[in-house]
């Protein structure tokens, strides 16, 4: 195993663990604008995909990337769907 590929594994497992943490300590009325921050993320993946798509050349390239593509999409519309579904619960109905 070469050490770069090495050291990707090992900041790839310490990322998972801190983002566990992080995660299982948030109360539960900071989860909505987690969410929104997430989402933000999702946003930049998207950006990604798009400067990506750019610079492939093969077939397997834009295939990984239209799905990569319609994952992060999914996971912004849905993203905004639930925290707007969630902050309706916290309006005053009239």
């Amino acid at each position: 195993m070469s050490p770069l590929l090495m050291a990707d594994i090992t900041v790839f497992v310490l990322s998972l663990l801190v983002g566990f943490e992080v995660i299982s300590k948030v109360p539960a009325t900071l989860h909505t604008p987690l969410m929104s921050g997430a989402n933000a993320i999702h946003g930049v993946v998207v950006v990604g995909v798009l400067l990506l798509a750019a610079n492939t050349g093969s077939a397997l390239g834009y295939v990984l990337l239209f799905v990569a593509a319609f994952f992060a999409a999914m996971n912004v519309a849905g993203g905004y769907l639930v925290t707007d579904r969630m902050l309706a619960m916290f309006r005053r109905r009239s």
